[in-house]
């Protein structure tokens, strides 16, 4: 039975163990609808995250579902209480940090982020199939609500006034200092106020999750490993990729911006 001691696994030791009893592996790309021509990692079960994964009735996109919702959407991909949980997306590390987080947050720790992404199992040249649909049996899985590992906007009116915790921006420098505009029609460019900027980008090399020196170099220069963190991003996405590379490098009181800027800049006017 697998047990995965860290939160990252190369394409390498995935290839090598492809027939473990209990692996299963979920491709966490965003925005993706099932197409019979794209290709996949063999076995992986479609981790949607808009569609199956998100409280569609919140007004901000992929919000953090419900116990409830989270539990049976993945019971319907047959994960179980022993199952040791690989998640990939076709970016390199991009939504699969999200998944990552979500397991997290209800209480699973059994699983890793692919470092590299299907770029990177692509590269090497490993075997891939069509995309398909799990029809399989339903899984055990038991959703366990951990507290602290999401935050809210009420939480960040809380942290940003009174410096509660460090709060950093995943969102590009552009974005931070306001000199791009947001992606999202209609929304305003801006900052939550005490916060300090950290581009997911700045933790990745062609999609590949950088050294943990060279992870702690970057993070030193926002928080010590001591603080109480939150990450923010543009809607709650990338933050989880530097959760990621926070956990990768020793921090432990870390947490995630639901919302983010998307919330919060839509919700506070200047």
């Amino acid at each position: 039975m697998l047990e995965l001691k860290e939160p990252i696994v190369s394409v390498n030791w995935l290839n090598e163990h492809l027939e473990a009893d209990n692996l299963i592996i979920l491709d966490g790309t965003i925005n993706k609808v099932y197409d019979a021509t794209h290709q996949q990692i063999l076995n992986t079960r479609f981790f949607d995250i808009k569609g199956k994964f998100s409280d569609k009735s919140n007004a901000f996109p992929s919000a953090f579902p419900s116990v409830e919702q989270f539990q049976s959407e993945a019971r319907a991909l047959g994960i179980n209480q022993d199952s040791a949980i690989v998640v990939y997306d076709d970016k390199g590390i991009y939504s699969s940090a999200r998944v990552w987080w979500m397991f997290k947050a209800f209480g699973f720790n059994n699983i890793a982020v692919l470092n590299g992404g299907f770029p990177a199992w692509l590269k090497v040249g490993y075997t891939t199939e069509n995309m398909n649909l799990y029809e399989g049996k339903g899984g055990n899985f038991v959703a366990n609500l951990q507290s602290g590992y999401m935050k809210f906007f009420k939480d960040l009116e809380h942290a940003s006034k009174n410096n509660t915790h460090v709060i950093v921006d995943a969102r590009s420098s552009g974005r931070f200092n306001k000199t791009e505009p947001e992606p999202r029609a209609g929304l305003r460019m801006g900052t939550i106020p005490n916060s300090l900027n950290l581009p997911y980008t700045d933790l990745l090399e062609n999609g590949i999750l950088k050294s943990k020196k060279d992870l702690a170099k970057a993070f030193y220069m926002v928080a010590n490993t001591s603080d109480d963190i939150i990450f923010s991003c543009g809607s709650g996405l990338t933050a989880c990729v530097l959760a990621l590379g926070a956990d990768v490098s020793g921090y432990k009181n870390i947490s995630v911006y639901d919302g983010s800027w998307t919330e919060w800049g839509t919700l506070v006017k200047e």
